[in-house]
């Protein structure tokens, strides 16, 4: 039995029976075993506490990997050794030593470090699971949601390990391990100060591109440490144009939502200063939660401006809009209703309150009394606006919205240029949700617009969301009704009608599928000026 005068550290990590099998070349089952003084041998009890059960394979940096158990507590673990011993076992030590200091659900968990002068050996945790990289070569890209999950461990294993100034320096989707139970935990800790908290950080970035397209985008994936012979395959290269820029998820695969399209490349882009770790994790959490959890900004990639140091409380984070009208909106709700009251007692008022259409009534007839006259169709006040953009993570064309309810037909909301009339292929849509502040009977729905030619409708639904790329998601999907047909579209003026008299709406979405063409070029809409008839 070998003796135990090396160094030695004992640091147990929460949580149970987790981490990992090792990446590289796998043991050949069927080659005999060639045994040399000091090789670790099947049953060989390393440390009077740790037996050797199973060679699993030498990993990326050929390390030997093993699953053995811990006979004191009773657990399987993975034993990674260097034979013989050297400046690759010291530099295997230091990374374990480093990495025992930091506990995160998210981490490979470090249990011992062992010197023995002709070998050394670390022991940790043991997944039984795959890498990201075995399970993309197999099972092909995963679909957002899943990569989203994957980054946001990633990104909250990192925060943890640069809170305490440290580096992870290796990482890429043969280090990313994803244990059968479906938790995500990093391995493989390099030590030697040639990597950056910066790199770790793009490094998320290849990992959310890998998992959503299959490609590695950092060119030749790390090998460090690897000897002839053990060197992990090959990662398949990014797609790239003829300068050699990288193509972005959504123009490899179809269903990328914008959101996570555009935070992937950013993180690529050296041109772009990346977050710290912890704005990206907080970044990653909120685009992670479940949509019946979710109440936080979800406003997709934060173009990584945020102050690090500065936490959002769950108001402030739940979106500006939302926040001004908890104050703002009280005192218009109230100032609206003395306004009408007032109106109706007094019998009018301002000019633009008034009724400004009539439907047709039929006469009575005979000498029986009259039927009631239906009600009046009269201009509702719109109580608000926003722009709902569900294929957007950037949200930087939602600004101006409030001009198109401002009574002013020469200024109003404009989309950007497109390249095609279909949101140059982005986008389904674009739309103007209007709260009318209560249930009213809609007459009409009138839209001035910028220009002739554009294609859009009237949808209804019966509750708000959020507003968030997620949050406009789901109202597209609550608002799938069209309850308005364009009765006359005379130029860039359209009016909407037909909508059942016998239903009330609160909620409404002016809904645009496709832009008019500009004599400039491009596809652009301006929306003027919406006004809503009802009772």
């Amino acid at each position: 039995m070998p003796s135990n005068t090396g160094s030695s550290i004992d640091t147990i990590t929460e949580g149970g029976r987790v981490t990992q099998v090792g990446e590289g070349q796998e043991a050949e089952e069927t080659s005999p075993a060639v045994v040399t003084l000091g090789a670790p041998t099947v049953g060989e009890l390393l440390a009077e506490r740790y037996e050797l059960v199973e060679h699993i394979n030498n990993d990326s940096a050929g390390r030997l990997v093993w699953r053995g158990v811990d006979v004191v507590l009773r657990r399987p673990v993975a034993v990674v050794l260097r034979y013989p011993g050297g400046d690759s076992a010291t530099e295997m030590l230091q990374a374990a030593v480093a990495a025992s200091r930091v506990i995160h659900p998210n981490l490979v968990g470090v249990y011992d470090a062992i010197d023995e002068d002709d070998r050394a050996y670390v022991v940790r945790e043991w997944v039984d699971g795959q890498s990201l990289r075995e399970m993309v070569a197999a099972d092909g890209p995963l679909d957002p949601a899943r990569a989203t999950a994957i980054g946001n461990a990633v990104a909250s294993a990192l925060a943890a390990v640069h809170a305490t100034g440290m580096v992870h320096g290796n990482l890429h989707p043969g280090t990313v391990m994803i244990s059968d139970d479906g938790r995500v935990v990093v391995a493989d800790a390099r030590t030697d100060g040639a990597d950056s908290q910066e790199s770790d950080l793009r490094a998320v970035g290849g990992v959310l591109y890998y998992a959503l397209t299959g490609h590695w985008p950092h060119g030749e994936a790390p090998l460090h440490g690897a000897t002839a012979g053990h060197g992990r395959a090959a990662l398949p290269d990014a797609v790239r144009d003829s300068a050699g820029g990288i193509a972005a998820p959504r123009q490899v695969r179809a269903g990328v939502p914008a959101y996570l399209d555009d935070l992937t490349m950013d993180l690529l882009d050296p041109e772009i200063a990346p977050p710290s770790s912890d704005v990206l994790s907080a970044e990653l959490s909120r685009l992670d939660i479940p949509a019946d959890e979710q109440f936080l900004e979800q406003a997709g990639p934060l173009r990584f401006t945020a102050d690090p140091g500065e936490e959002p409380s769950p108001l402030a984070a739940a979106g500006g809009r939302k926040v001004a009208l908890g104050i703002a909106g009280l005192l218009a709700v109230a100032l609206v209703g003395l306004f009408i009251g007032i109106n109706v007692l007094g019998g009018g008022g301002d000019g633009d309150k008034e009724p400004v259409s009539q439907p047709s009534t039929a006469p009575t007839t005979g000498g029986g009394s009259a039927e009631p006259a239906p009600p009046v169709a009269r201009k509702l006040t719109i109580q608000d606006v926003r722009i709902v953009d569900p294929d957007s993570s950037k949200r930087d064309e939602l600004d101006g919205v409030e001009k198109v309810i401002d009574g002013d037909p020469d200024k109003g909301w404009e989309t950007d240029t497109y390249t095609t009339a279909k949101f140059g292929n982005f986008k389904q849509g674009m739309g103007v949700w209007i709260d009318l502040g209560s249930p009213h009977t809609v007459k009409s729905v009138q839209a001035t617009l910028s220009s002739s030619g554009a294609s859009c409708e009237v949808r209804a639904g019966t509750k708000e969301f959020p507003s968030t790329s997620k949050g406009d998601k789901d109202l597209l999907a609550a608002y799938g009704t069209v309850i308005g047909q364009p009765s006359d579209d005379s130029g860039s003026v359209v009016t909407f009608s037909g909508f059942d008299p016998d239903k009330s709406y609160q909620y409404l979405l002016f809904w645009i599928t496709e832009l008019p063409e500009k004599d400039s070029g491009g596809w652009k809409l301006g929306v003027q000026e919406i006004t809503v008839q009802g009772s």
